[in-house]
């Protein structure tokens, strides 16, 4: 009897080693299906055969998962499993299920309802069907996105643009990267609805260039798809690599074939944005949402979550954890549920130190802190940010200060240089908290200690002098810079001064409360 073997083409998974296990299951005369991921990446390479999940395969273990022999790699029927279970899968319902570039699996699974419901609609009814979900962008920010189309909708424009910012950059993100990859057309239709109900034909995508596996099916998918999308247009671009141009402004600077550089608001892409046109720019799990909402109605999104917090989030669990992977539920779960209780606490068994949330420059939370609902008011009100859904898991080895560092020299690494806050903030910022760990306060220079210098320090810094010159460095990029590369990198360094003095050498830190 032919066996019927579905393995994922995922990249994590072909990075594993999928693709040596596909073909021993060719070899051994099983029929192989490339399908999209599950999401549970410590069990890739996973094999299904019949809904019953093996994990993670090796091509040593293909005879005996044929032979029914596998039972230490036997984890069950995949759907069952508390991972996936536990669920509440809205954008990734199809995950795991359908192949990636497949118009019939999209087709069967319900796809093109949300555009066809759209097309039903009509422009203005769309909009507010997006608006009425609380949809809020999942890139960062959480700006309404109905709002934003609602803008662009009303812009008097002769051609206006649909951009989806699929420059997914932040650690511990791949959300998006697994959207393209195994549901591309769910993508396309977000995108094509967009267009129909902002009055934009053209699209595009901005995918990094370190994604080639999406791209190439996203190419693949724009063309099997442009009959159904007609008449809105979408091509791909790729991004050049640079961090600040997951901001949208230095996007579309990109897009026009411009240096990555911030631009200053006002003016709104909204109104005006790629090639001076009214600009919609979402990102790719809020475009992803979209389908959904069209086809199953606005209530059936917005009855999921807390607060003005709505839907579900596809949070991605990394770092040092056991379970990792992609984990898709409703505004509202704890952090500890996340880690602890999820993710199956650290992959080396040690305590959670602590946990960053929403990239390298989201803030590192406390253990102490694991009873903070994932919602982004709540986030806010604790200063830190939920970001694109990332989470980074530390255990009790590592050394905040270092990464308090880091999120410093990172920002000058991928500053735009258009702000001073940011571009010249972040390097003394690496200086300052290289000063504090060597323990070497800075003493005077020549121009500090010249006699009309009223203001310069009289005397050699000490330690608690640099810590609060370090506050006072962070409040001024917080506040003070063009966009959210500098404006974010302080949250970081502030948590792990704030949560781990110690790992800075000083006994406590008095750094300031979450400003309003």
């Amino acid at each position: 009897m032919m066996v019927t073997v579905r393995i994922s083409d995922d990249a994590l998974a072909i990075a594993c080693g999928a693709d040596d296990v596909a073909k021993a299951f060719e070899k051994a005369g099983a029929t192989v299906e490339r399908v999209s991921s599950w999401g549970m990446q410590w069990l890739e390479p996973l094999v299904e055969i019949s809904g019953i999940g093996f994990g993670p395969a090796t091509p040593g273990d293909v005879q005996a998962i044929l032979d029914g022999g596998a039972d230490a790699i036997c984890i069950g029927p995949i759907a069952a499993h508390p991972f996936i279970a536990g669920q509440q899968r809205l954008t990734f319902a199809r995950a795991g299920k359908t192949r990636p570039t497949s118009l019939e699996d999209y087709e069967a699974t319900g796809g093109w309802k949300g555009l066809n419901r759209a097309r039903e609609l009509g422009p203005e009814a769309a909009v507010e069907e997006v608006v009425s979900s609380g949809l809020r962008g999942r890139g960062g920010a959480g700006f309404p996105t109905g709002i934003k189309w609602r803008t662009v909708a009303g812009a008097k424009a002769d051609q206006k643009y649909i951009v989806c910012n699929a420059d997914e950059g932040d650690s511990a993100t791949f959300a998006d990267r697994m959207v393209m990859e195994g549901d591309p057309y769910m993508l396309i239709e977000g995108m094509a609805i967009a267009g129909f109900a902002a009055g934009a034909t053209r699209g595009y995508i901005y995918c990094r260039s370190e994604y080639p596996h999406a791209i190439a099916k996203l190419e693949e998918a724009i063309h099997k798809s442009a009959h159904i999308v007609h008449p809105f247009v979408l091509e791909v671009r790729e991004g050049a690599g640079a961090y600040v141009c997951g901001e949208e402004t230095s996007l579309l600077n990109s897009l026009e074939g411009k240096r990555g550089e911030v631009r200053a608001k006002p003016p709104i892409p909204a109104l005006v944005g790629l090639f001076g046109r009214p600009t919609i720019v979402n990102n790719v799990l809020s475009l992803a949402a979209v389908p959904f909402i069209l086809a199953e109605g606005a209530k059936a999104y917005a009855d999921c979550g807390m607060g003005r917090s709505r839907g579900t989030m596809p949070i991605q669990l990394a770092g040092n954890i056991k379970h990792g992977g992609l984990y898709e539920t409703a505004f509202g779960i704890t952090l500890g549920a996340l880690v602890n209780d999820i993710g199956g606490g650290t992959a080396t068994g040690k305590p959670v130190k602590g946990v960053q949330v929403g990239g390298p420059l989201g803030a590192y939370l406390h253990p102490d802190q694991f009873d903070i609902p994932f919602d982004y008011e709540a986030y806010a009100a604790v200063d830190a940010l939920i970001g694109h859904g990332g989470i980074t898991v530390f255990d009790e080895d590592a050394d905040m200060a270092g990464m308090a560092r880091f999120a410093m020299e990172f920002c000058a690494a991928e500053s735009c240089g258009k702000c001073t806050p940011c571009r010249i903030g972040s390097t003394r910022g690496v200086e300052l908290i290289d000063r504090i760990l060597d323990r070497a306060p800075r003493t005077r220079d020549t121009v500090e200690a010249l006699p009309q210098m009223h203001n310069a320090p009289k005397d050699q810094r000490s330690l608690d002098d640099e810590i609060e010159l370090l506050e006072d460095l962070c409040e001024t990029m917080k506040f003070g810079s063009l966009c959210a590369l500098g404006g974010f990198t302080p949250y970081p360094v502030m948590s792990a001064l704030k949560h781990w003095p110690a790992d800075f050498g000083v006994a406590t830190a008095k750094v300031p409360e979450a400003a309003e």
